[in-house]
């Protein structure tokens, strides 16, 4: 094994060299070199992972290209951003795309979970997750009041502290900690207060970022130079390592306090109930799968939308006009009718038709999860032409989907909600979920979208009613080497209160 390394490393060096004495622009597709294949260019990337893809996508034939690592470390990946190739893979041919054995071994943190299971698993986990979770008849009224809640004690009096002092903060952080509370209290019947004034240091929330930056780098690591780190701690795997250790303590506590418990009810105990008698196994695997089953809700409940609200900040910062279209919008709808209202109830901030435009065009150009893993059960030849077998690594690019001219036009880089919005109806303009595939695609379509849009368009009418929100100067925003598309470096902004008539409240302050 060391052996195997050190030849690793001495090649990569040397083809590093030889590479960068040729020309290195982008304008060129990498080139695939004897014995170590394309590493020359995946390395220096690696860091830029989506925007790289992207790059050598718009100039490969039919959105599709075969990255070739080492001929010796079978990490070749066929990437594609072909909306035909993903309506395939997600919809038409649904059954022979499953996560498959090497997506499991990859996310192995993530269990049993919904997110790494396939076939009659996968069925259990959908079916009793839509039924005992989002239809249960208690869960659109807790999942209101707990975000109204963590909006007027959490997020507001936080928001308030940081602009009275005039101080800088990392907007994307304080979205992060929001979440997790509030996905927390929905899954789990209990609040962490991560957004609190102190900001404490919670172990289990910030694992999430660590244990997303291990799981990117895995795609482009030997399995056995990652395994080795893993084995002996070393690298992200040591973070992963940690991160894993802070999900059982916090999870299985939490499951030790609800079993306690002599009325057993809520989300948490549906959820339980509906999987008995379906999930066969002893006490300790069935705890075990509990376990598996909250923590990849809690992944999504707590990083899909935090990092969605980050991105969309990001781009109103940019374009203040945005952001004012956006406020008029909410005042006219709280000056509607016979009565001027406090605050819009979910139903009524689905109405706003620029406020979900602008939220459709920030998960078009930054959506959460940037990437998607395939592999065939079958041999296969997509509509691209490129054949594929049971051993083909695909990675479909929703990120560089939203960056392709063909699809999207020729102003695809420019933050427009107006995009969203019919010419004749002023309503919504449906786009099908292949090209747009920000909540996914197909029958694996995200189960909490609903519950997703809802908890932004209240946060970020919150934010937007009572502040203006600015970037701080030289403050560089790029994107994380993550399966998650959160922000390397956080959001960092100033917050400005909106000017208020006398001592009236913001337009959008939560109530009950």
């Amino acid at each position: 094994m060391v052996i195997f390394l050190v030849f690793f490393v001495v090649l990569i060096s040397t083809s590093i060299m030889i590479r960068y004495r040729t020309s290195t622009s982008s304008r060129h597709l990498p080139i695939d070199w004897p014995v170590v294949g394309m590493t020359p260019d995946i390395l220096p990337n690696v860091h830029r992972i989506h925007d790289f893809a992207t790059n050598f996508l718009k100039l490969s034939h039919d959105a599709t290209f075969l990255l070739k690592g080492p001929w010796f470390a079978n990490i070749d990946m066929l990437f594609t951003s072909n909306p035909a190739n993903i309506h395939h893979m997600l919809s038409k041919n649904f059954p022979n795309y499953p996560k498959g054995p090497d997506f499991r071994n990859i996310f192995d943190i993530l269990g049993d979970g919904i997110f790494n299971s396939d076939h009659e698993l996968w069925e259990i986990h959908r079916k009793t997750t839509m039924t005992s979770v989002f239809k249960h008849p208690d869960f659109h009224t807790l999942l209101e009041t707990n975000i109204i809640n963590k909006i007027n004690k959490g997020l507001l009096p936080l928001l308030e502290s940081v602009s009275l002092n005039n101080l800088e903060t990392d907007l994307q952080e304080i979205f992060q900690r929001f979440t997790f509370d509030a996905i927390c209290l929905l899954l789990l019947d209990y609040d962490p207060q991560s957004l609190s004034l102190d900001l404490p240091i919670i172990p289990c929330e910030k694992a999430f970022t660590y244990a997303e930056e291990a799981l990117l780098w895995r795609h482009f690591l030997p399995e056995k130079v990652w395994k080795l780190q893993r084995r002996f701690g070393l690298g992200k795997e040591k973070k992963m390592n940690e991160a894993c250790k802070a999900f059982d303590d916090f999870i299985y506590k939490c499951l030790s306090q609800q079993e306690e418990e002599d009325n057993k009810t809520g989300l948490l105990n549906s959820l339980i109930r509906g999987f008995e008698g379906q999930v066969s196994g002893t006490s300790d695997y069935s705890r075990k799968f509990v376990r598996d089953t909250i923590l990849n809700l809690m992944i999504a409940g707590r990083d899909t939308t935090s990092t969605a609200l980050s991105w969309f900040f990001y781009l109103l910062a940019q374009n203040p006009s945005v952001e004012e279209k956006i406020r008029e919008e909410i005042e006219n709808h709280l000056s509607s009718g016979s009565e001027k209202k406090s605050s819009l109830d979910a139903k009524e901030l689905g109405e706003l038709a620029y406020l979900h435009g602008g939220i459709c065009e920030a998960l078009r150009m930054y959506p959460p999860v940037a990437l998607e893993h395939k592999s065939p059960s079958e041999p296969d030849i997509l509509p691209s032409g490129h054949v594929v077998d049971k051993h083909t690594r695909i990675i479909l690019s929703f990120y560089s989907i939203g960056r392709m001219e063909e699809i999207w036009g020729d102003d695809c880089l420019e933050f427009k909600p107006e995009r969203w919005i019919s010419d004749q109806s002023g309503r919504i303009k449906h786009v099908p979920s292949y090209i747009f595939t920000a909540f996914h695609a197909g029958p694996r379509t995200c189960l909490g979208k609903e519950m997703g849009l809802i908890q932004m368009k209240m946060v970020a009418s919150a934010v937007i009613c009572n502040y203006h929100v600015e970037l701080v100067e030289g403050h560089k925003v790029c994107p994380s080497d993550s399966i998650i598309l959160q922000m390397k470096y956080g959001l960092k902004v100033r917050l400005f209160p909106i000017n208020k008539v006398g001592s009236e409240q913001a337009c959008c302050t939560a109530s009950n």
